[in-house]
């Protein structure tokens, strides 16, 4: 198989052959055909995640085909079409047990064994998926299948940013009707809450980010208002915005620097709720006066947009199938697998919303 392998981080991917083993006990084979190039795999490539060992094959955002399965596989068979979930959850633990396998105690791949080999080497999977290779071997719980008519490299964004974005809003805020919201940040992940937000009823939803290409399509996936907080304060804004109230919910989805995080929790009202879906480099402190939060003001992190994949992963292509959801206008650029790097440099220069790479 061909997969675009981190080997050093600050390095180039290096896109090579690779031996991958035959799916074992409950594992399937997946033939890739797209992937989302995500600010997650960003984040590794550039050493802010320590926990993900190298060498490493990217990528946790991916559609493709069922090519095998192991023995005792029952919820797929060759031949299915099916996004890649990378939190595979045990089914087990307290969390499993309560409905929130986004947050699963021991999630399946971080004690599955690597299957990838290259050059005498044992290679990684991210998130046990590593979806920036032309095949993939995933616990079966990983691999949720869906209808054929939908196109898998838009069907792919929905194992990672739509339903992290999405989620946010509508599992982990619960954003109501009538209400007001702002979105820190209009990557991929920033334009799922927004959209999230609009789906769940929200009427003023206020796009924050520092590039205007990005807030152009905050207005397209549902913003009402945009603060360019290049040039404004993004907090005194969206207080005026609000009638001097301040929002009714606020996310923050960079996942960068403390500024943003703090700003989200500033802006919001009394008995506002704070999201935080950016997922920051390792020690990213946040610090706030304690009285800041005595308006009985909450603050929350979102794992996986509050998800239950094999649920929710279907749900999302449902609307998207009723014109409700916003998928197709996620994908900026299409890439090989070859341009990768080109991928990369396109994301860290603020250029796409989301890049997908294609497979042979």
């Amino acid at each position: 198989m061909k997969a675009a392998v981190l080997y050093e981080t600050n390095t180039d991917l290096v896109v090579e052959e690779l031996d991958l083993s035959e799916p074992g006990n409950g594992e399937v084979m997946v033939r890739m055909e797209a992937s989302g190039v995500c600010h997650s795999d960003w984040h590794v490539i550039k050493g802010e995640w320590s926990h993900h060992p190298l060498p490493t094959v990217l990528g946790h955002e991916g559609a493709g085909i069922v090519e095998a399965v192991g023995p005792g596989v029952t919820n797929v068979r060759a031949g299915d079409h099916v996004i890649l979930s990378w939190r595979a959850s045990c089914g087990l633990c307290e969390m499993c047990q309560k409905g929130r396998p986004n947050v699963c105690d021991l999630p399946i791949e971080s004690t599955s064994e690597a299957r990838l080999r290259g050059k005498g080497t044992r290679i990684n999977q991210l998130s046990g998926l590593g979806t920036f290779g032309s095949y993939s071997v995933v616990p079966q719980v990983a691999a949720v299948p869906i209808d054929k008519d939908i196109p898998l490299d838009v069907a792919s964004l929905v194992g990672c940013g739509v339903t992290t974005g999405v989620g946010a809003a509508i599992n982990t805020a619960g954003v109501q009707p009538g209400t007001s919201v702002a979105v820190f940040g209009c990557g991929g992940v920033g334009l799922n809450c927004i959209q999230g937000s609009a789906l769940a009823g929200a009427t003023t939803i206020i796009a924050v980010d520092m590039l205007d290409n990005k807030l152009d399509l905050a207005e397209e996936f549902g913003a009402t208002h945009r603060v360019n907080a290049s040039r404004e304060d993004p907090v005194a804004r969206i207080v005026e915005l609000t009638g001097g109230k301040g929002a009714h919910y606020a996310f923050e989805a960079i996942g960068l620097v403390p500024e943003p995080f703090l700003q989200s929790i500033l802006c919001t009202r009394r008995r506002g709720v704070t999201v935080w879906v950016g997922h920051a480099p390792e020690r990213t402190p946040v610090t706030i006066d304690a009285r800041d939060l005595m308006q009985e003001k909450s603050v929350i992190g979102s794992m996986y947009g509050s998800a239950r994949p094999q649920i929710d992963f279907p749900r999302l292509l449902e609307l998207y199938k009723a014109g409700k959801l916003k998928l197709d206008e996620l994908v900026t650029r299409r890439f090989r697998l070859d341009d990768v790097n080109h991928a990369f440099a396109a994301l860290a220069r603020g250029e796409v919303a989301r890049s997908v790479l294609l497979f042979d």
